[in-house]
């Protein structure tokens, strides 16, 4: 024991110091739910325990079972189509299988009930060709995951089709000639290769699934993020708000430890050489139309759908919408979002590089608490931020003589604070990877000629890591500008952004005016995701 203090003695320093300031000033959010469960019930908590939370366990057990086997089929089907076989429109389809993600889940929510809802596009257009088209009910739970499905399985797509691009031409060579048929070699090589990433893929689904609040809400779907905002908001209690949001931190984490055990010690490891020699099959008859078919359902409801009625709404409301305010809500949504990746990307390279270069191996366990939040939905962070934002007030009134509560109650710093904590882990991931790809021999080489870690850093790895940085930068501005929960819990009163407009819009049963917000909002996000798939391809060809 004396020796391990003299370690820590020895080996703890400035670095040490920032990696753990950093770790738990950015994870202050999940410690204050945790803190915060030590001050017993609420009021209105058996009214929620008996009415409420077997409710939202089962509606959430049901979407996430739901969304998972349609993502999978969805996504797996559409990777492995677009990777072994050439049928017509293959590449443009490849790239829009991606699109769906640009349209918050809200949004295709609020779509699909102007289309096939009563009185909907799909009706009128069978009243002019003398069709009597019934409604389609979609909102319901079963409704809510066909949407949650269509909008999310880019993320097991993305996964799988990495997977299934680099697996080796001769493990399926040696395959097709033991016999094998491609149906044989799928179920029994390919998808098991893939599992992994297919269950990480997965993992993000369910995340999302969790966070949900714009579509669950206008679908009347009570889940944990309603029910927490209802808690909170309807029933006055923030107390048992916490207890629900404590509830669902113990789920994700189950299901985080889930996802560990399924993919275990697998790992695989692929030949990149492969994609160079990859040939795929060419289709011929009913299997070009059958393989064309597959892969274009998803996008055509999950995009081209949605896409049509936003902008049928835009034409009919264009008058009413565009104007000043919408110009002046979408830079509010640009800065905000702008600001928040800036920082985030900061605080990912600190993370990174001061935990590199601190010595206490035990202070990594900083990092992961940092970086926790992307798997945590945002309602739970924003009660965790509410229920704590009171006690630093008071703390630094009392020890600092210094009132700071107008920039917590009345700014934008709580919100940029809370997408920090919310999504450091996008910017965090890529930045570590690549930076580790760099290796260490050229900043050793740095410090022997005796320059500093800083000037190292500045002078030699960041240019190094300069699409990394951009790329990460836009990944987060996309999931910033598409925040729902989070935005609502914390923006100040006099901030609008463009989801927020959107929803309230639905929210107020005027679906159609929230069309044009959504539209720029989903066009801007198409911008950028194309941007991001450029930057990967660049790397790749530099790599």
């Amino acid at each position: 024991m004396k020796k391990k203090l003299q370690h820590i003695q020895r080996d703890f320093g400035q670095w040490s110091l920032l990696t753990a300031t950093i770790g738990i000033f950015v994870a202050i959010p999940l410690l204050a739910i945790v803190l915060n469960l030590g001050g017993g019930y609420g009021e209105e908590w058996e009214h929620v325990r008996t009415y409420y939370l077997p409710e939202y366990i089962r509606h959430s057990i049901y979407l996430i079972f739901g969304t998972g086997i349609l993502c999978f089929s969805f996504g797996t089907a559409a990777a492995w189509l677009v990777t072994q076989y050439d049928f017509p429109f293959r590449k443009k389809l490849e790239w829009l299988c991606f699109l769906p993600l640009a349209i918050p889940s809200y949004i295709t929510a609020y779509a699909y009930v102007g289309i096939f809802g009563n009185g909907g596009t799909l009706i009128r257009l069978g009243e002019l060709v003398g069709l009597d088209i019934s409604q389609i009910n979609f909102m319901n739970i079963y409704g809510l995951i066909w949407i949650l499905s269509l909008s999310l399985f880019p993320y097991v797509y993305a996964s799988a089709r990495a997977i299934f691009t680099y697996q080796s031409r001769n493990i399926r060579d040696a395959a097709f000639i033991l016999g094998a048929s491609q149906r044989r070699y799928f179920f029994t090589i390919a998808l098991p290769l893939a599992t992994p990433a297919i269950i990480g893929g997965l993992f993000l689904v369910f995340m999302e699934v969790l966070n949900d609040y714009g579509a669950a809400k206008y679908y009347n779907v009570k889940t944990f993020t309603t029910g927490i905002f209802k808690t909170w908001t309807e029933l006055e209690d923030l107390k048992s708000a916490i207890y629900l949001a404590a509830i669902l931190v113990v789920i994700v984490f189950g299901i985080t430890a889930f996802v560990k055990w399924l993919r275990g010690r697998r790992s695989y490891v692929l030949p990149t050489s492969s994609k160079a020699n990859h040939q795929r099959i060419s289709l011929k008859g009913w299997k070009r139309l059958a393989a064309f078919s597959i892969v274009g359902f998803p996008v055509l409801f999950g995009f081209v759908l949605p896409i049509f009625q936003l902008l049928y709404w835009s034409v009919l409301t264009f008058d009413k919408m565009l104007n000043i305010e919408l110009f002046w809500i979408a830079a509010q949504s640009f800065g905000i979002s702008a600001l928040a990746a800036i920082l985030v990307v900061v605080f990912a390279l600190m993370l990174v590089y001061f935990n590199r270069w601190n010595n206490l191996k035990g202070f990594s366990f900083f990092p992961k608490i940092a970086t926790i939040g992307y798997v945590i939905p945002g309602a739970i962070i924003g009660i965790g931020i509410i229920s704590s934002r009171q006690v630093i007030v008071d703390f630094f009134y009392n020890s600092l003589d210094l009132k700071i509560g107008f920039l917590i109650y009345g700014s934008i710093l709580i919100l940029i604070y809370a997408y920090i904590f919310r999504f450091l882990a996008v910017a965090y991931n890529p930045i570590e990877a690549n930076s580790l790809k760099i290796g260490k021999n050229l900043s050793e080489s740095s410090y022997l000629l005796g320059e500093k870690r800083l000037r190292t850093l500045f002078h030699i790895e960041l240019p190094l890591l300069k699409t990394t940085l951009i790329s990460a930068l836009l990944l987060v501005f996309i999931d910033t500008l598409k925040e729902l929960p989070l935005t609502l819990i914390l923006k100040p009163y006099d901030i609008q952004t463009l989801a927020i407009e959107a929803y309230n819009y639905a929210d107020d049963e005027q679906v159609a005016m929230a069309a044009l917000p959504a539209l720029v909002l989903v066009i801007i996000v198409s911008i950028v995701m194309w941007l991001v798939n450029f930057l990967s391809k660049k790397q790749i060809k530099t790599n």
